[in-house]
């Protein structure tokens, strides 16, 4: 944080509270000292404040990677400020520009109004329904019209929008970027406006969207709102963040066994970068927590607890519970004693050369025949995509019914 803190004693024990749950996992809260106002003033006035998370839809389902921005905002939700849950149906139409290299293709109505359904219904499995106000930004923006969208854009300079990293990147590399682009953070930011928010939530990769909210309301005479970015989310490979396209997540519509079983595929290094961004646990239990494993606790148990919060979060305790155990049957049942152990670097490794090295297959295309013919598994879960990379950590590799490897992959 590059604000100045404020002296705790002079704080509430009730704000204290607020600005740990705020400060929680998060990569910037900007500025720091006008939320800590903000907060005083809810404690003082009891008015909740406005905190605002938009999601354009464009696929049908969210991963747990969504969910890091959602537990944040469930926190905040607990302590009795009105979330805001905003679908962004407008601003899909013009496709988020942000960390992209190139022009990203609109969705059609027809596909955004597909994709809405299930967002909101999937967010609710994170956020109190009874007690999130959801919107629409076409609610306001179809509205704004042509001469309303000019008034708005003048409001902002070609010179400040080219400061963004990704339009920079884009245009000292020949690279095209349509004026359409440039209307994506005015947009988003002019939610800001419409919402009155207090704060807005988002990814590292939306802070020049998210100061775009606070220099709209400054334009419209509003009290601007603080900013909280939350990392993106690293997925199973250890590597890059959590995407379907990667194939390297965790979907939160997944059945309780699988989700239960790729949360203990990640490496314990990983774990640690999970717990402060995925669990409801506060910062002292996870410090403390880490303390037992450096005291000689396998890192494993916490993994397990790791998975069983995650899988309940989703799918109810008895579920969670029942994923732990059908885990634990499928790992040993089976399972000769023996099973050869094999250390290898090169992580993140693809999966076919992953079981050509451990001597499970003899090319690498042998082993994407075994895929194909659903005839892999990894931990106990069946492996389908060929493609998939495995990072650094330790896996049971079982090909067919009786062959086995205990890889270790740094």
């Amino acid at each position: 944080m590059n604000d100045s803190t404020t002296d705790p004693e002079d704080l509430s024990p009730r704000v204290q509270e607020a600005l740990e749950i705020t400060l929680k996992g998060c990569e910037e809260l900007l500025p720091r000292a006008e939320w800590v106002k903000k907060l005083k003033d809810w404690d003082q006035t009891g008015r909740p404040l406005r905190i605002k998370l938009g999601l354009d839809p464009t696929s049908p389902d969210i991963h747990i990677g969504h969910t890091v921005v959602l537990n944040k905002m469930r926190q905040l939700q607990d302590l009795g400020h009105q979330v805001i849950f905003l679908i962004g149906d407008f601003t899909t139409m013009i496709g988020d520009p942000s960390g992209r290299n190139n022009t990203r293709p609109a969705l059609n109505k027809e596909q955004i109004e597909e994709n809405a359904k299930t967002y909101y219904k999937q967010a609710s499995l994170v956020l109190d329904p009874s007690r999130t106000e959801i919107r629409y930004n076409s609610e306001w923006s179809d509205p704004l019209g042509a001469r309303g969208m000019i008034e708005l854009a003048a409001k902002y300079t070609v010179a400040r929008m080219m400061e963004r990293d990704d339009f920079t990147k884009r245009f000292k590399s020949g690279q095209s970027i349509s004026v359409h682009e440039f209307l994506y953070p005015l947009m988003q930011g002019y939610d800001s406006v419409a919402l009155k928010s207090d704060l807005e939530l988002g990814g590292t990769d939306q802070k020049f969207n998210l100061l775009m909210g606070r220099h709209l309301q400054q334009e419209h005479a509003q009290e601007p709102q603080c900013i909280l970015t939350m990392p993106l989310l690293v997925g199973l490979d250890g590597t890059d963040k959590m995407s379907k396209s990667k194939n390297n997540y965790i979907g939160i519509t997944e059945d309780a066994n699988t989700m239960f079983a790729k949360v203990l595929s990640i490496s314990d290094d990983l774990m640690w970068t999970w717990y402060p961004l995925l669990s409801f646990k506060s910062t002292r239990e996870i410090q403390a927590s880490r303390l037992e494993v450096q005291n000689g606790l396998n890192p494993k148990v916490l993994k397990v607890a790791l998975a069983k919060e995650i899988t309940a979060r989703f799918h109810g305790h008895a579920l969670a519970d029942a994923a732990e155990q059908d885990f634990a049957l499928r790992s040993k049942g089976g399972v000769p004693d023996d099973v050869p152990e094999v250390a290898l670097g090169g992580a993140p490794l693809g999966i076919g050369a992953l079981l050509k090295a451990a001597g499970l297959a003899p090319s690498a295309s042998e082993a994407n025949r075994l895929i194909e013919g659903s005839g892999v598994k990894v931990d106990g879960v069946s492996i389908s995509d060929k493609g998939l990379k495995m990072g650094a950590g330790t896996y049971l590799l079982q090909v067919g019914k009786r062959r086995f490897a205990k890889v270790t992959l740094s």
